[in-house]
């Protein structure tokens, strides 16, 4: 298993932050697998831990966001990823956020780009689920940042 983990650490990937406001709390974790499946209709796939709280919270609430960060956001990624967090509300405190008109998910301002979606398909994968979502709206594009990728066990700037 560590030489697998090691192998995939070899692959850079985009960092997101995904949220969904839930009935008690705003939850949210950071992934590396965010990815586009389909333009028509437009879909993305990300991929959670199974035993993980978030992925038990997609499974009752369709709707969630994903925000993805843009260098100089890595305290962001890192708080997210944090075992044991706060709710998402007190994660981004001092933070630009603002919440999702379709998915009313926590949406991190100022990353290169942000996505609400709908869950179409949940496909358990090992001890991971793929969560499958029709996006409902694109919030803001920001090409003119450099995205924050993670590579090798470390947060690094696309240069």
């Amino acid at each position: 298993m560590g030489l697998f983990t090691e192998a995939m650490g070899q692959v850079a990937a985009g960092v997101a932050v995904v949220t969904v406001k839930d009935d008690r709390d705003d939850l949210g974790t950071t992934v590396a697998t965010l990815m586009s499946v389909s333009l028509d209709p437009p879909l993305v796939l990300i991929s959670l831990d199974s035993a993980g709280y978030l992925a038990e919270v997609l499974l009752r609430r369709d709707r969630w966001a994903a925000s993805v960060l843009a260098d100089g956001q890595q305290t962001v990624a890192s708080r997210f990823a944090t075992a044991g967090r706060p709710g998402a509300r007190l994660l981004l405190a001092g933070v630009a956020h603002h919440r999702g008109a379709h998915s009313e998910a926590l949406v991190v301002e100022r990353g290169v780009a942000a996505i609400e979606a709908e869950t179409t398909q949940v496909v358990p994968a090992g001890d991971h689920t793929l969560f499958i979502g029709e996006v409902l709206g694109v919030d803001y594009v920001d090409a003119s940042k450099a995205p924050l990728v993670r590579l090798r066990s470390r947060y690094r700037p696309v240069i």
